[in-house]
């Protein structure tokens, strides 16, 4: 987050004192990117990814805790699909010598390593959820959302 801060305010001072820093907007873009895959699993086990928990809350324990295992296993099925892909997608573009558009020619295999990691480590957040589910463990997700409200 640090690095898009410093992306974004070097390509202000650019615009402002009229030089150009070539390809700085992609290089946000990409950490941009980097940040909201990298949060995912954080995201996930503080319990601030969004739920339907109208549902969640309306069905009696027996049916919720099946639809949480049910949701927690089909979240990790697909996040695990998205993983292997993405790592599948940097390592093709490493192998084709695969580079950006812009001007800077930024080997694509480098930003995409962030995604790739990003829903690897969401797998796993996942499957510690799902464990946790299954020895009656997990703690029901709460996030900090009403006490923000005003």
């Amino acid at each position: 987050m640090v690095g898009l801060l410093l992306a974004i305010v070097a390509s202000v001072a650019g615009r402002e004192f009229g030089f150009n820093l070539t390809g700085i907007d992609g290089y946000a873009g990409y950490l941009l990117a980097a940040t909201g895959f990298l949060s995912l699993a954080q995201t996930l086990k503080r319990g601030e990814h969004i739920r339907v928990t109208l549902l969640v809350n309306a069905l009696p324990p027996r049916w919720r805790r099946a639809l949480e295992l049910w949701s927690l296993a089909a979240g990790t099925l697909l996040a695990a699909l998205f993983a292997w892909y993405s790592a599948r997608l940097a390592w093709q573009s490493h192998e084709f010598h695969d580079v950006s558009t812009g001007g800077d020619a930024t080997p694509l295999w480098i930003p995409q390593i962030a995604m790739a990691a990003g829903a690897l480590v969401l797998v796993i957040a996942l499957l510690d959820e799902f464990v946790l589910e299954l020895r009656g463990q997990r703690k029901p997700p709460q996030g900090e959302e009403a006490l923000r409200n005003e």
